[in-house]
């Protein structure tokens, strides 16, 4: 299992998936799944187009207006919309590995959501031979 860490400024998608095939390269597993997991309640692990940064600023976008911090929320840290919307997004992705290299999409990249910034954050990668 892999660990990294990540440090947060914004609400955004941060690209980790050059992070993601370090680990796979350097576990030297050729076929097998990858799991991405983020042990956060605020933040979590998506999937999303990479060609256009503006999709993933978009769809952050549409979150806080879908989820937005609604004074009825009764959570004294004042941060119940990113836990909403950690539960929705979820907690982790599982990636099929082949070639040793995760199968994404040509589009396609993995990205750590951080719904309460700034934190210090950390994700894990475990990879599974298969």
């Amino acid at each position: 299992m892999y660990k990294f860490d990540l440090t947060t400024t914004e609400h955004a998608f941060y690209d980790i998936t050059d992070k993601i095939k370090q680990a796979i390269s350097e576990s030297k597993v050729r076929e097998g799944i990858c799991i991405v997991y983020c042990p956060h309640t605020t933040a979590a692990i998506t999937i999303n187009e990479n060609a256009d940064e503006y999709v993933a600023k978009d769809v952050m976008f549409a979150a806080k207006k879908i989820f937005p911090r609604f004074p009825e929320f009764k959570h004294d840290e004042g941060n119940s919309d990113g836990h909403v919307k950690s539960s929705i997004f979820g907690a982790s992705e599982t990636l099929i590995i082949t070639d040793g290299k995760p199968l994404l999409g040509r589009w396609q990249n993995v990205y750590f959501a951080e719904f309460d910034p700034p934190r210090q954050r950390n994700f894990y990668v475990k990879i599974i031979e298969g």
